[in-house]
């Protein structure tokens, strides 16, 4: 049988069904052929995770992978909110955490209520009853698919318990099943949101502030509607839209646009003042996020002192698509299709913005998007409000009793690496002490950046006691069994727009306390694997990876120019322990081999684990290579992939992933691979040449 294909809810791109579907449950459908469609709550970016839920929902079903397909869901936070953060939505890597008991509850239910049905029918007990490949049995020979009861079983009441099946017993769960979208992503069918088209459908490209916080003083459309094919240009809130027949007609109407900014209000510091601000702002005692012991007295008493400062840019997201989004106006709302990763958020904003009577009358179609990385939630829903207010402005000029065009907003890639919501750029100022036998005595950390949630409607999940605690992620929680330790965060103020970026605050700090770790433990005559495992005796999934990674690693290098390193990281509830070795090139660096393991709990699919694993690490590898964004001035430098290097395939070092077996409860793994690789490179460039990485990218160093 050929892939099944996808089945989205937008009738532009649903094709192939099977026909009327009969819902079970909010997330069960089952067609006349017996296919089952499983209703997908969360985005699909590439993470795999309509294959991931789906297998949840078959194997309580006990159903052959054949027969099973997938849909994105409504926007309906009353029936698909994530419950780990109260709205529809896919962030921190939660997607399987937060599904995993609903799922197989639906998925048992759908059994059970199929079952029952077809007991009914046969006028026999429900418990004589057996399903397998999709298809119920009795002992006497009776058998039938899930369509033949899938009416009946739909007027069912639904038990208000449900057994799970033992995961002894798992059959798909674990085995590494097909993904469902590999045909359609191989042959080009699958939708994105650049690919949806609607009838006479406009494009429209935005000119913004070239400065963060201008806004338009004045601007002269005249020349950018000379342009062929260019039919409006309307202000909104961020800048001035240009709207065309086509996407090279907008971009050049927008080269012919004349804006006047105001930047009276505007960020005109470059990333050198920035910098020299926060080195100035950690001077200051921040605000206390966790004090085991004394740190500062054990630091002013001790003959053995490490300081240690660090320097880490803004980074852009850079997906491979760039934002778009389709906005069509109706009598009473409007209409969105677009790779839709906080559908709850996006509705509040679309309709605060156009003034709608509430959340309920904005429509969200939801595709493929292409990357994300979390640029596609933003508090403001910022690409998305765009392009509702560009369709509502198209509204408003169209003649009377005409219906208004659809308008599909596309920032081109300068639009995305100039446009802010960058990963924060971040100082730190890390103490240490040694006791007398060389081990670690104290420990002081305080962190200098951006706030990741603060005035946002996230603030009251993270910003509380006066800090926001994603900015401490990995420090406060910290492994490792020392004394005395201090972790304080200063939240900076800066006009550049910040956001969440893969593994949030995980990214900066992994990088900080692994190394600064390897650091003392070296200065300290204590090889820095052997701390290691003494410090985390009583972490023992922790350690597991840890053991696992160096086990599959095998003996490390041993001559001139050769290093191995190793970092260890908790995020999002996964455990993942990383092994680089590497070689000198001359005074470049190469890269040899990166070993991977991973604690993820029950792992649904290992294929799909690992194929995130190799994700996180060849983008962890990428921002560590090359990729930053300077400002000088308050102007952003980068505009395209040539001064924004991401990663090249020949570039890519062989990467190994290995699973921990284990029966807890399956967390995530779209984000955690990633906050262990950038100290395991630095540590073994350190063994490689002598040198301690401070500051990233490696290109500032000379590395690469």
């Amino acid at each position: 049988m050929a892939n099944p294909p996808s089945a989205p809810t937008d009738p532009l791109i649903t094709k192939g069904l099977p026909g009327a579907l009969t819902s079970l449950n909010p997330f069960v459908k089952i067609g006349p052929d017996d296919t089952i469609t499983v209703v997908i709550k969360h985005a699909e970016f590439g993470q795999g995770i309509t294959t991931g839920l789906t297998t949840i929902v078959a194997e309580e079903m006990d159903a052959d992978w054949e027969q099973m397909r997938w849909e994105f869901a409504p926007a309906d936070v009353q029936l698909y909110a994530n419950s780990r953060i109260g709205v529809q939505g896919t962030v921190s890597s939660s997607s399987i955490a937060n599904s995993w008991e609903q799922l197989r509850e639906a998925g048992a239910s759908a059994r059970a209520v199929l079952v029952q049905a077809a007991a009914d029918a046969w006028q026999v007990e429900a418990a004589e009853l057996t399903v397998e490949g999709g298809r119920i049995r009795h002992k006497s020979g009776l058998s039938g698919g899930f369509s033949q009861f899938a009416t009946a079983a739909a007027a069912l009441e639904p038990p208000k318990q449900v057994a799970f099946k033992p995961v002894e017993e798992f059959a798909l769960i674990g085995k590494g099943v097909r993904r469902l979208d590999l045909a359609e992503k191989s042959d080009g069918s699958a939708v994105f949101t650049m690919d949806v088209q609607k009838p006479a459908m406009l494009v429209a490209v935005v000119e913004r502030p070239p400065r963060f916080g201008g806004t338009v003083r004045s601007f002269d459309p005249s020349a950018a509607l000379r342009v062929s094919g260019v039919k409006e240009v309307v202000q909104i809130s961020r800048g001035v839209a240009v709207v065309a027949e086509s996407f090279w007609s907008a971009c050049k109407g927008r080269e012919a646009l004349n804006v006047e900014w105001d930047e009276s209000l505007a960020e005109k510091r470059g990333s050198r003042e920035l910098f020299d601000d926060f080195r100035k702002l950690a001077e200051t005692e921040g605000t206390l996020a966790r004090d085991q012991g004394d740190a500062l007295k054990a630091i002013k008493r001790s003959q053995n002192l490490l300081e240690v400062e660090y320097e880490l840019p803004y980074l852009a997201h850079a997906a491979m698509e760039p934002m778009a989004c389709v906005a069509e106006m109706t009598d009473d709302g409007v209409e969105l299709t677009y790779g839709a990763q906080t559908l709850t958020l996006d509705q509040l904003n679309v309709a605060k913005a156009l003034g709608l009577e509430g959340p309920h009358k904005v429509t969200i179609s939801s595709v493929y998007g292409g990357g994300s990385f979390g640029r596609r939630t933003s508090p403001d829903s910022d690409y998305v409000v765009e392009a509702a207010t560009i369709a509502a402005a198209l509204k408003e000029k169209a003649p009377a009793g005409t219906k208004p065009p659809a308008c599909k907003l596309i920032w081109d890639r300068a639009d995305d690496l100039r446009g802010g919501r960058y990963r924060p750029m971040s100082f730190h100022r890390m103490k240490g002490t040694l006791d007398a036998n060389g081990h670690i005595e104290s420990w002081f950390h305080r962190a200098v950046l951006q706030s990741f949630f603060a005035r946002t409607v996230f603030e009251p999940l993270t910003v509380h006691d006066g800090i926001d605690h994603a900015m401490v992620h990995g420090t406060v929680d910290l492994p490792y069994e020392i004394p005395n330790l201090r972790v304080e965060a200063q939240m900076a103020e800066a006009g550049v727009p910040t956001l969440w970026w893969r593994s949030l605050g995980h990214t900066q700090n992994a990088f900080v306390t692994e190394t600064f770790f390897d650091r003392l433990c070296l200065l300290g005559g204590q090889d820095p694997i052997d701390a290691r495992r003494r410090l985390l005796a009583d972490a023992p999934r922790h350690l597991g990876v840890l053991e696992l990674a160096l086990e599959k690693a095998g003996t490390a290098p041993v001559g001139e120019g050769l290093g191995r390193g190793v970092a260890v990281h908790k995020s999002f509830d996964t455990y993942v322990a990383q092994v680089v070795d590497v070689r000198t090139e001359g005074e470049k660096i190469r890269v040899e081999r990166i070993v991977c393991a991973v604690d993820c709990g029950i792992a649904i699919n290992p294929d799909i684990v690992k194929a995130q694993m190799e994700s996180c690490i060849t983008q962890g590898f990428s921002a560590s290579l090359g990729e930053e964004i300077t400002l000088v001035e308050g102007r952003v430098s980068q505009a395209n992939f040539d001064d924004y290097p991401v990663l090249r395939m020949a570039q890519a070092p062989p990467i190994e992933v290995h699973i921990v077996p284990s029966t807890e409860p399956p967390s995530g793994v779209g984000e955690p691979g990633l906050p262990p690789l950038a100290p395991a490179l630095a540590n073994a460039i350190h063994r490689a040449t002598g040198r301690w990485i401070t500051r990233l990218p490696l290109s500032r160093e000379g590395l690469i």
